[in-house]
């Protein structure tokens, strides 16, 4: 049979005409879904490293915190019954009538300077990135005290003057965030400027705080900030809370009078600079904190009721917090949708139990903040709870 033979020519011919163009489509094609798989690879390796890098820093933990005790409230708002919208019907009728603006120091504001002297372990890092969020869609300018060596919130007269001519100084509207005890501007002849500030349980505070700076990323972070100090001794860094109550460690002996370098003290932030406001659980304190609270401060918030505080936070001080719920929900809680921290194991509650013995004022000083933001929101007579 005959064959039937193709030119090679005319099939090189074909080649150049058709397949070069064919074969660059196909490599452009290649291209492109390599470099879309690398963006997706990318992004995904990229958000996992971001997670990691934030559970392991103190920024972190107070994120993951934060949202394991607001997952708590939620959980006890479900289970609330009708027997609760009648203690508030009940609580309306004990109170009487409450308006809003005797409630509300914010109006005595002669400037829009919003001061945020905040406690160590209440929420107050989740409170700075909120704060940050809500300068850039309220307007206001956000300004944060440097990382110290040594934590200093008890000041001299001249430290005080400074810190008062600085807040001064600030353009309106401005907010200023500071580890320091309660200033009183007025005696500099300056304006006051809107008081806020965050509290909790204080014993909770104090167990948080006591594996907060065992923590391997706080040493990280403070050796990175001052290479200086001395790493801690791994004796001190096992320790456990239980033991160390049980043993009666100088760390976890909680005596009236003391003079804590640990933060332990709550009400030393809102008693302010004078010596008779250091001293752990004391009457003098714990009367002094009670009377700027209500004399001075627009909201003091509670960590166990994050709801409940930024509602109010958002009726009472609108200029800063306008939208705090929707950012907050929206924006910085998505810092605490990773694993919990694993620093932090539970307490026995029989020894939370002993210490609770020796917080008698500084538990009451407490309870009147929860009671003072119950009354703000009461006295908003809002038809939804927080």
């Amino acid at each position: 049979q005959p064959h039937f033979h193709f030119p090679f020519s005319l099939l090189v011919m074909v080649m150049r005409q058709y397949v070069p163009k064919r074969w660059s489509e196909f490599i452009a094609l290649l291209s492109l879904s390599t470099t879309f798989f690398l963006f997706l690879q990318t992004r995904d390796l990229s958000m996992q490293l971001s997670n990691e890098r934030i559970k392991h820093t103190a920024e972190g933990e107070e994120f993951l915190e934060t949202d394991t005790i607001l997952r708590e409230e939620e959980n006890e708002e479900k289970s609330r019954t009708i027997e609760g919208d009648v203690d508030a019907y009940n609580e309306r009728e004990f109170y009487g009538k409450l308006d809003p603006m005797e409630l509300n120091n914010t109006r005595k504001a002669k400037k829009e300077i919003l001061f945020f002297n905040r406690v160590p372990k209440v929420g107050s890092q989740t409170t700075m990135e909120l704060l940050k969020s809500l300068s850039i869609k309220n307007n206001f300018h956000y300004h944060k005290d440097r990382t110290q060596k040594t934590e200093t919130i008890k000041l001299s007269y001249n430290e005080e003057k400074w810190l008062s001519n600085l807040l001064d100084f600030f353009n309106p509207p401005s907010v200023y965030v500071k580890h320091v005890c309660f200033v009183n501007f007025t005696q500099f002849n300056l304006d006051m400027p809107i008081y806020v500030n965050m509290v909790r349980d204080p014993v909770e505070r104090v167990i948080s705080w006591y594996y907060y700076v065992r923590a391997p990323w706080y040493f990280v972070e403070r050796k990175r900030a001052f290479p200086d100090l001395p790493l801690p001794n791994p004796n001190w860094l096992k320790k456990d809370y239980d033991t160390c109550v049980r043993r009666g460690d100088k760390e976890c002996r909680y005596q009236d009078g003391d003079e804590r370098d640990d933060f332990g003290q709550l009400t030393e932030f809102f008693c302010g600079q004078d010596d008779d406001c250091t001293g752990f659980n004391t009457e003098v304190a714990m009367r002094k904190a009670k009377e700027n609270v209500e004399k001075h401060y627009a909201v003091v918030g509670v960590l166990e009721e994050l709801n409940k505080t930024l509602t109010v936070l958002e009726h009472y001080v609108p200029r800063f917090f306008k939208g705090a719920k929707d950012v907050y929900y929206n924006e910085v809680q998505i810092f605490s949708k990773i694993n919990r921290n694993i620093y932090k194991p539970s307490v026995a509650e029989a020894t939370k139990d002993i210490v609770r013995k020796n917080f008698t004022r500084e538990l009451e000083f407490f309870d009147f903040c929860k009671q003072r933001l119950h009354k703000q929101y009461l006295a908003l007579n809002l038809d939804k709870k927080p």
